[in-house]
């Protein structure tokens, strides 16, 4: 059984927040899983993000996989880069891991890819 962190949607329409969990890797977005490890809340200002560290290591010391947003989710905590040393064998750091990530918003990432170059002609 190959087991997956990922995050779970909750809920109502429009209104979403995350539960990251432990699930195994065939099941649905929203299905059953192993174990709840924490939440994400992005609609909040600033967006929060929650985890129990012991869990969370445990379950990356024996081989679970985390998607590619919990791996961003971690970077921008701090999670990542204390995982990364505890997974080489030095001592766990002293550091403090935030709880809130960095606000993304769709309308200003479209505006930013339609938005042409200004083109510079140089004029003889």
């Amino acid at each position: 059984m190959a087991v997956k962190l990922r995050l779970l949607r909750m809920g109502s329409k429009k209104r979403p927040y995350f539960r990251l969990v432990a699930a195994d890797s065939r099941r649905a977005r929203n299905g059953k899983f192993i174990e709840l490890l924490g939440q994400y809340h992005p609609i909040s200002k600033p967006p929060l993000f929650e985890v129990n560290e012991e869990r969370l290591y445990h379950w990356l010391k024996n081989g679970s996989e985390p998607s590619d947003t919990v791996v961003s989710l971690f970077k921008q905590t701090g999670l990542w880069s204390k995982w990364l040393k505890v997974r080489k064998g030095e001592a766990p750091p002293e550091m403090e891991i935030r709880k809130e990530v960095l606000q993304t918003s769709r309308k200003k990432a479209k505006k930013k890819q339609a938005k042409p170059e200004p083109a510079t002609q140089a004029q003889a």
